[in-house]
C-alpha cells in the first residue's frame, strides 16, 4: 500500500507502511519535532508498534526522505493516532492532513467507530489543526499508569 498525496503544484508526498530502515529517520524526525520524551525511548516504542499491528505505523516519503509520519492503532473498540510529526520546513503543505487522512482510511476500513488521541493541553496549534479535521475534545479524564519504565 502506498498513497500518494499532491501537496503543491509538483511535489507528492508517498505513504507507505514504516520499513526498519526508516527508523534513524523516524527517530530524528520525531526529535526536531518535540515528540519524544525521556520517559518513551523511541527504539522502544518502534518495536513495540512492530509487534502489534506495523501495517499502521505510515511514513511520509517526500524525494526519498521520511519527512512525516503517524502510528494509529485499533483493538477492536477505539482507534488511536500516535506521533503524528511533519518534519518542521515542510509543515503548511498539507502533508499532516494526508497523514491523517490515510490512517483514518485504514482504520475505518478495518471497522474502527472513533478515534481518539492525544494532544498536550499547551499545544494550541495542534488542537486547532485538529479542530479543523473535525476532532473535538471529549469530556473525559486521560489517565495512565506506567507499566515499563523507558527511562532506566
Amino acid at each position: 500500500m502506498t498513497h500518494e498525496a499532491q501537496a503543491g503544484a509538483a511535489t507528492r508526498l508517498i505513504i507507505r507502511p514504516f520499513a526498519i530502515q526508516d527508523e534513524a529517520a523516524v527517530v530524528e524526525l520525531w526529535k526536531d519535532c518535540d515528540l519524544i520524551r525521556p520517559w518513551n525511548d523511541p527504539a522502544r516504542d518502534i518495536r513495540r508498534k512492530l509487534a502489534v499491528r506495523p501495517d499502521l505505523f505510515l511514513v511520509g516519503v517526500l524525494d526519498g526522505q521520511v519527512v512525516a509520519c503517524v502510528m494509529a492503532g485499533y483493538e477492536g473498540h477505539r482507534g488511536w493516532l500516535n506521533y503524528l510529526a511533519v518534519a518542521p520546513e515542510h509543515r503548511r503543505h498539507g502533508y499532516a492532513r494526508a497523514m491523517v487522512a490515510e490512517a483514518e482510511k485504514l482504520l475505518r476500513k478495518e471497522g474502527c467507530p472513533k478515534i481518539n488521541l492525544q494532544v498536550r493541553n499547551t499545544n494550541q496549534a495542534v488542537l486547532e489543526f485538529y479542530r479543523r479535521l473535525g476532532y473535538s475534545v471529549d469530556e473525559v479524564v486521560s489517565m495512565g499508569k506506567r507499566l515499563v519504565k523507558d527511562d532506566a
